[in-house]
C-alpha cells in the first residue's frame, strides 16, 4: 500500500477515532457504529477506506464482520516518516 494513500486515509478524525477504538482489539461493525452519532452506512464507508489503504482488516465469522488493526501498514509508514527525521533527532 502506499504511504500516500494511508496519510489519506487517517486525515479524516472520524477514521482516526475508528482506528483508535480498535486498538483495543477485535470490534464488529456495530460494536464500532456504536461509538459515532453517524449512521451505520457511514460508519461502513469510513471502515472500507481503511480496509482500502490496508490499514485494517475485516474477518467474518457467521453473520458479523469483525475489523482489526493492520500494524504492519503502520510500522511501514513510521519507517517512512522516520526518513524525514535528521540524524540528530533519531536519539
Amino acid at each position: 500500500m502506499s504511504v500516500q494513500q494511508t496519510l489519506k486515509a487517517i486525515a479524516n478524525p472520524v477514521r482516526r477515532e475508528i482506528l483508535t477504538i480498535l486498538k483495543a482489539g477485535r470490534l464488529s461493525a456495530g460494536e464500532i457504529s456504536d461509538n459515532f452519532a453517524l449512521s451505520h452506512a457511514t460508519v461502513s464507508s469510513h471502515l472500507k477506506l481503511l480496509k482500502e489503504a490496508d490499514l485494517i482488516r475485516e474477518s467474518k465469522y457467521k453473520n458479523f464482520i469483525y475489523y482489526e488493526l493492520n500494524l504492519s501498514v503502520f510500522e511501514e509508514t513510521m519507517f517512512w516518516l522516520k526518513g524525514f527525521l535528521g540524524e540528530e533527532d533519531e536519539n
